[in-house]
């Protein structure tokens, strides 16, 4: 069933045997950095979705910047909650967040989401604080990750008219149940 949710994802030549990744999480002088290390998948959204809240709970920030410098690869739903992170950004702050991608491929993927629309995109390693820590596994049930796999490929349909050709059959059999 999870393959179902991985419809687009970028995997570079050369990182096919990696398995696992993380997200780490800092904040530092009013910027929360999200950095995405490795793989990141559907079993990493619920952190992330977490964590989201928690950075609009606080409100006391002054830039949201996203390192995937050292991601290997990233499904669509972990990219739906990314998209979700920048328009509620945008909404409550009025802040777009900074997205840093060293890998031509990722930007590409990035760019024809729409990402280029919703994020500061660029290609210089920005300074990461030495307080990153791994956020914490959350286990959910079906039917939650389920809700907010919905959630994150119904927000990237929203973002331009090729993701939403794109996703439509899989939100449409999520919706179906």
């Amino acid at each position: 069933m999870h393959d179902l949710y991985d419809r687009a994802s970028y995997e570079p030549e050369g990182y096919r045997c990696m398995s696992t990744g993380r997200i780490q999480f800092a904040e530092q002088n009013g910027t929360f950095v999200l950095k995405f290390v490795g793989e990141v998948r559907l079993t990493l959204c619920s952190a992330l979705d977490a964590t989201i809240e928690k950075i609009f709970t606080a409100l006391n920030f002054s830039a949201i910047v996203i390192d995937l410098t050292e991601t290997r690869s990233i499904d669509s739903t972990t990219l739906g909650l990314l998209a979700k992170l920048s328009i509620l950004s945008r909404q409550k702050v009025g802040l777009l967040p900074t997205v840093v991608t060293t890998h031509a491929d990722i930007t590409r993927l990035l760019q024809s989401m729409g990402f280029d629309q919703v994020f500061n995109i660029v290609d210089q390693p920005l300074a990461c604080p030495g307080s990153l820590a791994d956020l914490p596994s959350q286990d959910q049930s079906e039917e939650v990750v389920k809700a907010k796999v919905l959630e994150a490929h119904r927000i990237l349909m929203g973002l331009n008219e090729s993701n939403r050709e794109e996703f439509h059959d899989l939100v449409s059999a999520l919706e179906r149940g």
